[in-house]
């Protein structure tokens, strides 16, 4: 069986596409009836994502391991441990053999989560499309991030930053690993929808063009992502909504320690939340056989192997390889923005959970209206992924250019709350009748930044030949996990270097990103075809893997 795409949404070379298709109808035959999505699977797998939605992981536990170092730190101006960290005051702590700067500690230590995260993933990575391991990882990780999200009730006091460190890198490595796995299911998924699968038979047949076939399931692949993005969206708003309760319940303004306090509880209220969104798809998901390991390979070292044979394709291949040289660069860029603002994001709110919490609803609704209106707009005009991209790009580096202003400025560059809450991901009607509580980045980074996950994923499958696309997923894949650990820690650096300048960063971003641009206009995805149909042919009698 050839390994199926193991995105969303993919645009393919058309030739590559129907010999794909050919192949693998004539090779699958019927698909067991035992193997076919019933509405209650696809339910659950569209709940999990309700569950897996980051803020235990990747929101709050971050924002609760900044507040620690917050409260635990002293003011660098002053002797050690004497005066405690203030607003307009630095604030540093003694981390990995240095004192340094909080932010630059944040920097350091997700660099270093993203690091162990892409050797992780290397190994175990590739498990996804062999043998029937998948769902068990999958489980594996949900418990074990679970489990991290109840633990954080027990640091709540600034002397514990130290477990804090430890909490916070485990969740993001479990929140990332189960979140890759449950994707890993997608492919097979809405493959084996009932009218995917009627589709296939009429193909067989030879009643339905392979080309009609192939467009119909991948507008199903589409619908299914769609959908469950949307769920996921809807959902995760009726949790934060809970949680204000719950803040309000817990009287979190009223005190540092009630505020601390309250970090941890939402961090377990979404854990919880999380395991019995879970707890469906656990049960319902349907076994789907995978690859068969290739010859001379092991659990242990597919992950390795699949990755070297990539690269090896790739550089047949010039367009995938200027591709991936931009992916690999604007992919640090953007990681490490988001991380550095969310650090200066959390200073200026003062760290509490009610503004984080509104910040993180006004993100969910424009990031969901971002990606709809860039698609509504990319289907009315026929724009091609390329140019949705490139336009995507530029106001990935308006943000760069927004943060170097506070180099050398108190006034902006993320400094003030209505700048954070304008650049937030999503729409505030109030900027639209002209309140001067503009929330400026959340709304900025859902209606124009957040369509980058979306199409990243696309062009991917626009210069990668069809056949070997699981191969060159899997490559970047591994691209991405190692942009996102060089360009914090290189931040870090920075920040210490600049003597606490928390805005110093962006100079090395907004280059960075300049510099990935230029690879991106070069690729062309016309010859990118042209690639694919010849290395596809050149590939036809040949086993990737040899």
């Amino acid at each position: 069986m050839l390994a199926k795409v193991s995105t969303p949404q993919e645009v393919q070379c058309t030739s590559g596409t129907l010999l794909l298709e050919e192949i693998s109808l004539r090779q699958d035959g019927p698909v067991s009836p035992s193997f076919t999505t019933s509405k209650y699977e696809l339910w659950a797998f569209y709940l999990y994502y309700i569950g897996n939605n980051g803020l235990s992981g990747f929101n709050f536990g971050p924002s609760q391991f900044q507040n620690l170092l917050h409260l635990a730190g002293y003011d660098p101006s002053k002797p050690p441990f004497t005066a405690p960290c203030s607003t307009g005051t630095g604030c540093v702590l003694p981390y990995l053999g240095k004192t340094r700067d909080i932010n630059s500690i944040v920097l350091l230590t997700n660099g270093l989560s993203f690091a162990i995260q892409a050797v992780l993933l290397l190994v175990v990575g590739a498990w996804a499309d062999y043998g029937e391991w998948r769902p068990n990882i999958t489980i594996l990780f949900t418990l074990i991030a679970v489990g991290v999200s109840f633990a954080w009730l027990g640091v709540e006091d600034p002397s514990k930053w130290q477990t804090g460190v430890i909490l916070y890198v485990l969740g993001l490595i479990t929140y990332q690993g189960a979140l890759t796995f449950w994707t890993a299911a997608f492919p097979g998924l809405s493959r084996h929808l009932p009218d995917v699968q009627e589709s296939a038979k009429e193909a067989q047949k030879g009643s339905k063009p392979l080309e009609e076939h192939a467009k119909f399931e991948s507008l199903s692949r589409n619908r299914v992502s769609n959908v469950s993005f949307a769920v996921s969206s809807v959902g995760e708003v009726f949790i934060l909504v809970i949680m204000i309760g719950i803040l309000e319940g817990m009287k979190a303004g009223e005190s540092t320690e009630n505020n601390t306090k309250a970090f941890s509880v939402l961090i377990a209220f979404s854990g919880a939340v999380w395991l019995l969104c879970a707890l469906p798809w656990f049960v319902l998901e349907k076994r789907r056989p995978g690859l068969t390991l290739p010859s001379g390979t092991s659990l242990f070292t597919i992950g390795f192997r699949q990755t070297y044979v990539a690269v090896r394709e790739c550089f047949r291949l010039k367009q995938t390889f200027l591709y991936l040289i931009f992916y690999f660069l604007m992919g640090d860029v953007l990681n490490t923005t988001v991380t550095v603002i969310a650090t200066l994001q959390n200073s200026v709110v003062s760290y509490s959970t009610l503004q984080l919490t509104l910040l993180l609803i006004v993100g969910i609704i424009t990031q969901a209206l971002g990606i709809y209106g860039f698609w509504l707009v990319q289907k009315a005009y026929k724009i091609s992924t390329k140019a949705m991209l490139s336009f995507n790009v530029f106001w990935i580096l308006v943000l760069t250019v927004w943060g170097l202003i506070g180099i050398h400025s108190d006034k902006f560059g993320f400094k003030n709350s209505w700048e954070i809450w304008c650049a937030s991901p999503t729409l505030n009607l109030l900027s639209l009748i002209g309140t001067t509580y503009c929330r400026l980045y959340q709304a900025f980074y859902g209606l124009m930044v957040c369509p980058w996950y979306a199409y990243t994923q696309t062009m991917i499958s626009e210069v990668s030949p069809i056949p070997q696309m699981f191969l060159f997923f899997a490559l970047f894949s591994v691209v991405g996990k190692t942009s996102a650990f060089i360009g914090p820690l290189v931040s870090s650096a920075i920040i210490t270097a600049s003597g606490g300048n928390n805005n110093m960063p962006f100079a090395f971003l907004f280059t960075l990103g300049t510099v990935s641009t230029v690879f991106l206009y070069l690729v062309n995805v016309e010859k990118s075809r042209l690639e694919c149909e010849q290395f596809i042919a050149a590939e036809a009698n040949r086993r990737v893997f040899e």
